[in-house]
């Protein structure tokens, strides 16, 4: 007898659909007797909590869109482009634009949308920042009001088209007007308008801003805001809106604004198939739809409600869950486990309980508030931790979703990339300087690998035993110096680290050997950390005597120490092995940077052979110690400039991305 098959559907690709459908996928990824559908309008996932980011071109537009088909290749999870019309409660079947799709379970994750509470004019007039097209036609939009203001002679018109008006100074209002405050510098000296032409307001009906704040972080926000030029307008309703005004009404007195930019973002409620379904669905305000503990609807069990649709009120509480990421990612952890359970018959289903750790809010890319925490204590935070908190909950977030692959390109766009200096580190990581000035000094780092390497040749490394002679004459050249007395005997004649190329060992050993009878050298740094290494900085002279080939550091690891002693030195087909890797491994990383072929994997091996030999003979400033800055210089991309890299790495690129275990597992960089 064939299983039957059982089919989840989830409508909605957002914060919380992805994770339902990722999870379930994760549970059910040997078993095809289990289908999962997700379905949405489009081809991809928006981050709307960075619409703002766009819309005032801080980043680019595809950093806030996740492809549904790189997030879920490899995985079993169908993903339909289609628009849910209505529900079949009772056939368990949905009703689609473009087909129908039967479902066992379903998940509504369908999120939300603009509310305009009947304001005339709202939705004829304003800008919606709620999707990935709002953004990319509001940015658009507040760039050309520029372009025309610049070469308008009507004044009244130059205005109308420099004044831009937010409406609610909640998340979405205050974050749009913060980006906006920090970008009309920017276009203001592009197209050679004054500064004092542009005009930015805000309104809210509500006394103060980001209400769900502290009263003391709130104001905090506020001051932010007044301080970077916006009127604030509270307590203040919005009557009217029109093509070229905003129509105020506070206290009964009326105050019309002229401007040709509004943008509303006071407000939201479920979207439109939510809505319908609560239509047969018991629903709560602004049509969410009610649920148990375990978030199937009340009305119906084969329906779970994630995510902003969900009204549900947890144990102790007085309010449901708010509508904030957090409650989509752990309400959809709670439905894909307890969906797992009605499928398989097997294990408990989750009550939710949400722990919900705060706000984080931003104004402009270089500042921001949190009130953070655990679910009994929160605390506030300055804003530069709190400007980290946010883009190191943005990357959590971005490990559950696409990996490494979005972790990368999101430190691209928030930092390496960043226009203006627009982040809260300002543009200290953002790469300005021209690649092709790195090449000159690929091809030293790359020659003096190649010449140590030949050298070593020459010196009889692939025929004979030299590592006890090469660690043996170091340690007892740095013990000499450290001990602070005269080495006079065998081993500090054979004090010739790094091939006695630093004039510092060569004037330590030849002193030594004379039989000097005071102290070699002084010490700089001899810092023990806890026992785990220490930190060796000395100088073969009397330091004010010495110059820079003099000085010498060293990394003393005390298990390093116990390998080469114990298992390297002892054995000398063993030292012949190393001395060859060794050899090999600086000839090819030679050619390999000279060639600019696989530089990154080049450089990254640079700096682990000069980290051992950092912890064995050390390394001497005069000769050897710039080759770590070097080889961390040409860490990112300097193969690509007059190099090998140029050509190869395009080509496995396209066909490493296209292996079926790398896309799962999201290991390639967009």
């Amino acid at each position: 007898m064939q299983n039957v098959r059982t089919n989840v559907l989830i409508i909605g690709a957002g914060y919380a659909g992805i994770i339902t459908a990722k999870k379930l996928a994760k549970r059910f990824k040997n078993q095809k007797d289990v289908s999962i559908t997700i379905v949405d309008k489009n081809p991809f996932h928006t981050m709307l909590t960075e619409l703002h980011e766009v819309a005032a071109n801080r980043v680019e537009e595809d950093s806030i869109k996740l492809s549904l088909k790189k997030i879920f290749a490899g995985r079993n999870v169908s993903v339909k482009l289609d628009v849910i019309r209505n529900i079949d409660f009772r056939n368990k079947t949905a009703i689609g634009q473009a087909e129908n799709y039967a479902y066992d379970y379903l998940v509504i994750a369908a999120g939300s949308r603009p509310t305009f509470f009947d304001v005339a004019g709202a939705e004829e007039h304003a800008f919606k920042l709620w999707s990935y097209d709002d953004a990319v036609i509001l940015r658009d939009y507040i760039h050309d009001c520029f372009r025309k203001a610049s070469r308008e002679i009507n004044p009244d018109e130059k205005k109308k088209l420099l004044s831009f008006f937010v409406v609610g100074a909640g998340f979405t209002g205050t974050e749009m007007i913060g980006e906006l405050a920090e970008y009309v510098p920017i276009l203001c000296e592009e197209f050679e308008i004054d500064r004092s032409l542009v005009t930015l307001h805000v309104a809210d009906i509500l006394p103060r801003v980001i209400p769900t704040l502290p009263e003391k972080l709130s104001a905090k926000v506020e001051r932010r805001i007044r301080k970077r030029g916006v009127n604030l307008y509270l307590d203040t309703n919005v009557e009217k809106i029109g093509k070229d005004f905003i129509e105020l009404k506070k206290d009964g007195d009326s105050n019309v604004i002229a401007t040709k930019t509004v943008i509303w973002a006071a407000g939201t409620q479920s979207s439109k198939i939510t809505e319908t379904a609560a239509e047969i669905l018991p629903a709560g305000e602004r049509k969410r739809l009610e649920t148990d503990g375990f978030l199937r609807s009340v009305g119906d069990q084969s329906v779970f409600v994630v995510g902003d649709n969900l009204c549900y009120t947890p144990e102790g509480e007085s309010s449901p869950v708010p509508q904030i990421v957090e409650n989509c990612e752990q309400s959809a952890g709670v439905a894909a486990h307890n969906i797992a359970c009605a499928i398989t018959g097997k294990g408990e289903m989750k009550q939710y309980n949400p722990k919900f750790h705060g706000i984080m809010v931003s104004v402009g890319g270089r500042y921001g508030v949190a009130y953070v925490g655990t679910a009994k204590r929160k605390f506030r935070l300055p804003s530069f931790l709190a400007m980290i908190s946010k883009h190191f909950i943005n990357i959590i977030y971005f490990i559950q979703v696409l990996g490494w692959n979005k972790v990368f390109s999101y430190l691209k766009h928030e930092f390496f990339t960043i226009r203006n200096n627009r982040s809260f580190v300002g543009g200290h990581f953002s790469n300005k300087t021209p690649s092709f000035l790195l090449v000159p000094l690929r091809l030293w780092l790359g020659a003096v690998w190649v010449f140590e390497g030949v050298m070593k040749i020459v010196d009889n490394w692939l025929t004979q035993a030299k590592l006890t002679g090469f660690f043996g004459g170091a340690n007892a050249w740095y013990d000499s110096i450290l001990k602070g007395i005269s080495n006079t005997g065998d081993g500090a004649s054979t004090a010739t680290p790094a091939a006695a190329a630093a004039d510092a060992v060569s004037t330590a050993t030849q002193a030594a050997a004379n039989g000097v009878s005071e102290a070699v050298g002084q010490v700089l740094i001899n810092f023990d950390f806890l026992g785990l290494f220490k930190i060796i900085f000395v100088s073969g002279r009397e330091l004010a005597g010495s110059k820079l080939e003099d000085l010498a550091f060293k990394l003393d690891v005390p298990l390093i120490n116990w390998f080469v002693d114990k298992v390297i030195l002892p054995n000398d087909t063993l030292q012949l092995v190393m001395q060859i890797f060794i050899v090999a491994a600086e000839i090819l990383i030679g050619l390999s940077l000279i060639g600019g072929l696989f530089t990154t994997p080049s450089s990254a091996f640079s700096l682990v052979l000069l980290f051992m030999f950092a912890c064995t003979t050390g390394l001497y400033l005069g000769t050897t110690f710039w080759m770590i800055f070097a080889a961390v210089a040409l860490l990112i991309g300097a193969g690509r400039i007059f190099g090998l890299d140029y050509y190869v790495y395009p080509f496995l690129k396209k066909r490493w991305k296209s292996l079926p275990l790398v896309r799962k597992s999201y290991l390639y960089n967009d």
